[in-house]
């Protein structure tokens, strides 16, 4: 199965990872041999896309059903010659549907005329996009618009812009055609902006959904969609999404209270909260209010008389549920062919973290839900989280959660047994690769669904009950 090649990592992150995986408790609970396997897993994972692209549906505007027809022609429109191509709807996660990704597809002949792209497009390739003119770092000598293309990534970053020939290490990613000239993007005064290759022929076949149904779907991989229902708001509550950039969670939680009630929404850098918003309008959602602010001054000072309007910063005990989906080294993203982290930056947001997690505590009601997630795998950003905030904060009480469809918690940070089943962890390590073929789809329909559940980018989640003090009601 090792069509790309493993993770590309400094050795630091790699021998890092490694005792993570490798742990003391972990390798006491199912052994040495298995935890070097699923660590090879990891690594090997990694680089390739969930076995499906998911989509969320707006409920408040159509039906799962209406999407699902629309969402049906559309694909049909980008790929004409495929008429078997289903559309699953989730079983438990009703508003989500799932497309199988077709691939790797092994047989495509790559083209003479190559195009170098950076790792960051090259791995947006992988999952459906088309390559925009700032994507691109290299193009053969005569490429002109209208041509046939093969496109690679430079996952180590050794090509120079604007380069002729790129002979050193590439991953090919598809072929597609040309929509602009060489001299277009690398010569021109401007630099020139939109698509630059429209796919064609992409190593896994998945839609692109630019602007595509943009009022009726919303794109979401699986596990950020268990998050909002985990935290399961209620039409009239006050909700808090701290870190909410871009949006679709934050869009998420309004849609299931049937956009009844209040959702802030706060992101500290300016172009972000646009981007909220711009969401928001999109999806015609009128609960949101977003904010532009750094969630971990959100408390109100104790000293102040009052605070701003209906703005940041906020009085304590001020909401009902709060979400901190918050910043994270976000190694558990696929597909992701190379990580350039050092180690300090990998391991730098546990104290931005644990700022972010008093600031929720405080501004938290007493009987209030707080759900902490991230898009990571590691154990210092996740069950020692955890084990920090239930030792910190007594008042906090880990809860189960619904649906619970990814794994238990890692051992290795000391949670009890119990304490690990509450938890969910989505690691690409447990999943099964399998090369998925457009012909084979419908004798495989029953194995795909279950994988859609297990194939997914790495994620976590935690589920908190704040505890009312003693006699209070």
């Amino acid at each position: 199965m090792a069509f790309f090649p493993k993770i590309l990592l400094r050795t630091e992150i790699e021998s890092y990872l490694h005792n993570v995986y490798t742990n003391k408790e972990l390798v006491t609970a199912i052994g040495t041999s298995e935890a070097e396997r699923q660590f090879e897993n990891l690594l090997t994972h990694l680089v390739h896309p969930p076995s499906f692209t998911t989509v969320r549906v707006n409920t408040l505007l159509t039906s799962v059903e209406k999407a699902k027809s629309l969402l049906n022609e559309e694909i049909q429109k980008q790929f004409p010659s495929l008429s078997n191509i289903p559309i699953f709807q989730h079983s438990i996660l009703h508003d989500l549907l799932l497309i199988p990704v077709i691939g790797p597809r092994r047989a495509l002949k790559p083209h003479p005329i190559q195009v170098i792209v950076g790792a960051q497009c090259g791995n947006a390739v992988l999952r459906g996009a088309h390559v925009y003119s700032a994507g691109i770092v290299s193009a053969s000598k005569w490429m002109k618009a209208g041509d046939d293309v093969s496109v690679y990534s430079d996952i180590e970053g050794k090509c120079r812009r604007g380069s002729k020939d790129f002979l050193e290490s590439k991953v090919f990613v598809g072929n597609g055609i040309s929509e602009l000239s060489r001299k277009e993007i690398f010569c021109s005064s401007d630099p020139v902006k939109g698509k630059g290759i429209k796919m064609t022929e992409p190593v896994y076949l998945s839609p692109s959904f630019d602007n595509v149904l943009s009022e009726y779907i919303f794109l979401q991989n699986l596990p950020s969609a268990v998050v909002s229902h985990v935290l399961n708001p209620q039409p009239g509550e006050r909700i808090l999404d701290m870190c909410a950039a871009p949006g679709g969670k934050t869009t998420h939680i309004a849609t299931l209270m049937k956009d009844q009630g209040e959702v802030i929404a706060m992101d500290k850098i300016a172009s972000k909260v646009e981007k909220i918003k711009y969401n928001a309008s999109l999806l015609k959602l009128k609960c949101i209010k977003a904010f532009c602010y750094n969630s971990t001054k959100a408390v109100l000072d104790r000293n102040s008389l009052t605070n701003q309007g209906d703005g940041p910063p906020f009085l304590s005990e001020s909401f009902d549920r709060i979400l901190l989906d918050a910043p994270c080294s976000g190694m558990g993203q696929r597909p992701n062919m190379v990580c350039p982290f050092t180690l300090k930056e990998l391991t730098s947001y546990q104290p931005l973290q644990r700022k972010l997690i008093s600031a929720a505590v405080d501004l938290l009601r007493p009987g209030g839900t707080l759900v902490y997630s991230t898009c990571t795998i590691t154990l210092l950003e996740n069950e020692e989280q955890v084990f920090w905030a239930l030792e910190t904060f007594p008042c906090l009480e880990l809860q189960p959660q619904e649906p619970h469809l990814g794994g238990t918690g890692m051992k290795g940070a000391g949670l009890s047994t119990d304490q690990l089943k509450l938890l969910q962890r989505f690691d690409p390590s447990q999943a099964e690769l399998r090369d998925v073929d457009v012909n084979n789809l419908s004798s495989i329909e029953n194995e795909m669904i279950s994988l859609g559940n297990k194939d997914t980018i790495g994620f976590f989640i935690a589920r908190f009950l704040k505890k009312k003090e003693p006699g209070s009601f």
